[in-house]
């Protein structure tokens, strides 16, 4: 079933009625409808939606927002370049949705954990961010839970342990591996059932390393609210640092100067670019090609050091702001870099073509690790895992921020949804940002690359398309300082697809699935 209409509006009257209260809804800063409903009308649209093919994108809680002073629940749908924010006024515990939408199931448990928010028929009831030495009652993300150390249990009791899904049978065995890996990686636990090598399920756990940084922003003002986005994940700093500013731009009514709007482009192209190069790397690592992955690794140190050079540091920290960038960047590095970036083209090229003729590499990439392109609406998967798998969506093109209207990247998509396919993917996203980058320096207007504004209070829904995927940012500035910062890397969503990509593979072939993803642990664990 698909609607026949164009428009959220029009949804809305397919799904709500046409005589809907219109002063229920409300347009955000880039077409965003908020829609604040009863319990039975969310019940009731919530299988249409479904049926409509709108993705679930984000679910999070939100203290004040409602009539009451009790936790809203905000519903993020999205169905190409359409957002429809649901607002539900319930009454009692809200129904649980993961059936229709399987990414409901990780976002309810979240706000279980962060709120206390109570779900009726969820299938799954489980702690998500906090673990079991967590103290019963304490919901942190609640105003009235102060945010200060806390006394955690010391020991817990066996019927405390986290309740793995298992599979029973005849030569059926539990594979553990982490959250202590070896070598310099992040805490992540993944449980597997296997027969023999073969892998028949899959369990990932994450949060080891929850850090409260939604916490830890309320009552900042928003220009130090850029240094815990830029937090959030190493490796995104730019992506996530640009969609808190973009928000607090959109509330504020802030227009940003063309020359800073060019800038923070080529950073997040390369940003991209890096973080494509390191999963590259990885893959090549993984199935014992050093060659290949060490000629990788050289490139993507090298275009770290034009990081370092051209902004002062090598994970581009400390430049974002609101309104802008801290400093500008020189006609004379951006030349630099356009050099750079024109050796590094063929460069890289030539390494694909190693890479790529290689029959070893070709015979371990493919047909390993696929994700089904039935998946990628149920569980809102975005960036190169989707369009590996057959995706067209790419948020620079569905909802362009910046100078993206103008400068509108191709979307590149396969259909495979292998390694292979995603190896192939990210080599040309990496041409592509190349492409961006030399043409915006060629372009690059002058002027300034900041306007000092006040922050104004509101709030606003941003998204933006890290190297991962769609990363969300909503953002409510309250009296003058930060009263909910919610962010959702591509990574909390995509993790997901992992399960079902490892399914009748091999467990040695875990390792090299896992790198082509390359989702961020930090991202999800916040």
């Amino acid at each position: 079933m698909t609607p026949e209409t164009n428009t959220i509006t029009e949804w809305l009257a397919n799904i709500l009625g046409p005589d809907f209260p219109k002063n229920r809804l409300t347009e955000g800063y880039d077409g965003e409808v908020y829609v604040r409903i009863t319990d039975k009308e969310f019940e009731r649209s919530i299988p249409l939606l479904a049926a409509y093919q709108f993705s679930l994108i984000g679910l999070f809680g939100v203290e004040e927002f409602g009539v009451s002073p009790g936790t809203s629940l905000l519903y993020v749908f999205e169905k190409t370049e359409h957002l429809l924010i649901l607002v539900p006024g319930f009454t009692s515990p809200a129904p649980s949705i993961a059936r229709l939408f399987s990414s409901a199931a990780w976002f309810e448990r979240e706000c279980r954990d962060g709120f206390g928010a109570q779900f009726t028929d969820a299938f799954d009831t489980r702690r998500l961010l906090l673990h079991e030495t967590y103290p019963d009652g304490f919901y942190p993300l609640l105003k009235s839970c102060p945010n200060e150390p806390i006394e955690t249990k010391l020991a817990i009791e066996p019927e405390e342990e986290y309740p793995f899904r298992t599979l029973a049978g005849d030569g059926v065995y539990q594979v553990p591996v982490g959250p202590v890996h070896a070598g310099v990686i992040e805490s992540g636990h993944f449980r597997f059932s296997v027969i023999g090598e073969r892998i028949f399920n899959l369990e990932v756990r994450m949060f080891f390393k929850h850090r409260g940084i939604e916490k830890l922003a309320e009552g900042m003002e928003a220009q130090s609210g850029v240094k815990i986005a830029e937090a959030v994940s190493g490796d995104e700093s730019m992506a996530n640092a640009t969609a808190f500013c973009i928000a607090a731009e959109r509330i504020s009514g802030i227009v940003v100067p063309d020359r800073a709007w060019y800038l923070r482009t080529i950073l997040l192209e390369m940003e991209r670019i890096i973080s494509h190069l390191g999963d590259q790397a990885g893959m090549l690592t993984d199935i014992a090609f050093p060659f290949g992955a060490s000629r990788f690794a050289v490139l993507r140190e090298e275009m770290m050091r034009m990081n370092a050079r051209i902004t002062g540091s090598r994970f581009l920290r400390g430049i974002m702001k609101v309104g802008g960038l801290e400093r500008d960047i020189s006609f004379e590095d951006l030349n630099i870099l356009a050099d750079f970036c024109d050796l590094f083209r063929g460069r890289y090229r030539a390494l694909l073509r190693i890479a790529l003729t290689n029959t070893s590499v070709i015979d371990r990439f493919t047909p390993t690790g696929i994700v089904s392109r039935d998946l990628i609406v149920p569980l809102a998967l975005s960036g190169p895992t989707a369009r590996a798998s057959g995706s067209m969506n790419d948020t620079r093109v569905q909802h362009p921020y910046g100078i993206y209207d103008r400068y509108i990247p191709e979307v590149k998509t396969l259909h495979e949804g292998d390694v292979l396919a995603r190896f192939t993917l990210k080599a040309e996203e990496i041409i592509a940002s190349l492409d961006i980058i030399d043409r915006l320096i060629r372009e690059m207007p002058e002027g300034p690359v900041s306007v000092n504004a006040p922050v104004a209070d509101g709030y606003s829904l941003a998204l933006v398309e890290s190297a991962r995927g769609q990363n969300m940012c909503w953002l409510w500035i309250r009296d003058g300082k930060i009263w909910r910062y919610k962010v959702r890397t591509a990574s909390f969503c995509n993790w997901q697809a992992i399960e079902h990509a490892v399914q009748n593979e091999i467990l040695p072939d875990f390792p090299l699935i896992n790198k082509s993803f390359n989702f961020s642990y930090a991202g999800t664990d916040l």
